[in-house]
């Protein structure tokens, strides 16, 4: 039988000199360099490199489907860093090393069942702080990953102790806190804290665990997404997820209808990180979304779902063509090129946004697709707000089109402001400048939010060309 540990410090002491040192030290190097402005690529690669291993997995994450859509192969920590972005490295870094140190072996049942909620909760987490901030997205996703490593540490390395606590918890009507007191001589809130300051691991795992700044965005995210993992294990339709679904929408500004939906969009996408972590074991641990109701309503979104057609779409370009030499009016470029896009590459939902009020504003000319029908009275965006850059304007002033959502346009989200995450949700998108020869018109946005299906690289290429027909067009059109 191993030595006992008793109380906070012999528990710390334990974990970190005799079970998790080398886990300890990876989390302490990749956390330490969110701190520290200075932190250079060359850093990360060079802890990440310490173990072959690691460098292998990690490798295997950034070319996976949901960390690389484009599936431009990527062969060293450098060039992951470049394409995928530094935060999004050092996240897989963590997630991986976690995964890895913890699932080694044949760990105890609760292991797998705490890291499955703790991934749940970092995805629900992380989907809601895109909505409340700009940045620190990765930071949250991480903060609630380790929200629980003090009880994740113990059930990992917690022997004859983790067997003994886990007899006492499953005696029917035990105090569960009073049974983790008794076995550890301390609880996991004070272990997962006492950690938190042994491995330094940053103000906002131990926020999420105050109750003194609740109105920090970043602290809400986390405690929102914690919760909501939880509940969910209750049923989607129970009354601590209605209640928490309520506090979602009223947090977001929507419907309760639209919070329930991005709750069961993050469900299932937390699936699909575990799997992209080599995780796939703890899936079927996350609450399966697949109620009957949403699979009939899946099923029916199926079957009406948009799908791509040649025919429009060469008939459309073509008659953009014919509308450069007749110089014809706005209404019917905007015709043709909706139905192009939209009927023709398939684009579920297609906005031109333009300069207004003396330039100083975009608003929508004209959008198609479900839901956008009140795009045209209430969006706005300012052109440029002092202090405060925007996508739309920066696409504008520098004439390129992007793919937002890939590894490429990466460095621009941050240009992707809170307003313009209110009005066009989450996710892939589509975006060019239209232009009359040198005058600045407005943009062109396409995606494909309502299935939620990936965008595809067709579809780009269909999207740029009819961006700069039409701006052939507006161009004709201004010289009549």
């Amino acid at each position: 039988m191993g030595e006992r540990s008793h109380g906070l410090q012999s528990w710390i002491d334990r974990l970190n000199e005799a079970e998790l040192p080398a886990l300890a030290a990876v989390v302490q190097d990749l956390h330490r360099m969110a701190r520290e402005d200075t932190s250079s690529v060359q850093q990360l690669a060079d802890v990440l490199l310490r173990d072959a291993t690691l460098t292998s997995r990690v490798l295997k994450v950034a070319n996976s489907v949901y960390y690389n859509p484009s599936l431009e192969p990527i062969r060293t920590i450098s060039r992951a860093i470049v394409l995928i972005g530094f935060e999004n490295v050092r996240l897989i870094g963590l997630s991986v090393s976690l995964i890895d140190s913890l699932l080694a072996g044949a760990p105890r049942e609760q292991l797998p069942q705490l890291l499955a909620r703790s991934f749940h909760a970092a995805v629900q987490a992380r989907n809601i702080a895109g909505y409340l901030m700009a940045r620190s997205q990765e930071e949250v996703f991480i903060a609630a990953l380790l929200h629980n490593i003090g009880e994740l540490a113990f059930w990992g390395c917690g022997d004859e102790q983790a067997d003994e606590l886990a007899a006492l918890l499953a005696r029917p009507g035990v105090d569960e806190e009073a049974a983790v007191r008794e076995v550890l001589g301390t609880s996991f809130r004070q272990l997962t804290l006492g950690l938190v300051r042994s491995w330094n691991l940053g103000e906002l795992v131990t926020l999420a665990h105050g109750t003194s700044v609740k109105g920090d965005p970043a602290v809400k995210s986390v405690n929102l997404g914690m919760r909501i993992s939880e509940a969910a294990l209750e049923g989607w339709d129970s009354p601590a997820m209605t209640e928490l679904v309520g506090r979602l929408a009223g947090l977001l500004g929507v419907t309760r209808e639209e919070a329930m939906r991005q709750v069961l969009a993050s469900a299932d996408e937390a699936v699909k990180v575990a799997t992209t972590f080599g995780a796939s074991r703890l899936c079927h641990l996350i609450p399966h979304t697949d109620l009957e109701l949403l699979r009939r309503e899946r099923e029916q979104r199926q079957t009406s779902l948009l799908q791509p057609d040649l025919a429009v779409l060469q008939s459309a370009l073509q008659e953009l063509g014919l509308l450069v030499s007749r110089k014809a009016n706005i209404n019917l470029v905007l015709d043709a090129l909706f139905q192009g896009l939209h009927q023709g590459a398939g684009l579920e939902r297609v906005m031109v946004a333009v300069l207004a009020d003396q330039r100083s504003r975009f608003s929508v000319r004209r959008a198609v697709g479900e839901g956008t029908g009140h795009w045209q009275d209430g969006f706005s965006l300012a052109a440029q707000a002092p202090g405060e850059p925007n996508l739309f304007s920066y696409v504008l002033k520098n004439r390129e089109a992007h793919w937002m959502g890939v590894p490429a346009s990466y460095s621009l989200n941050d240009l992707v402001t809170r307003g313009m995450r209110e009005w066009l949700g989450q996710g892939m998108f589509f975006i060019a400048p239209l232009m009359a020869g040198t005058r600045e018109i407005g943009v062109l946005y396409a995606d494909s939010r309502v299935s939620g299906r990936a965008l595809r690289h067709e579809q780009f290429i269909a999207f740029q060309r009819f961006a700069q027909m039409a701006g052939r067009c507006l161009e004709a059109m201004a010289q009549k």
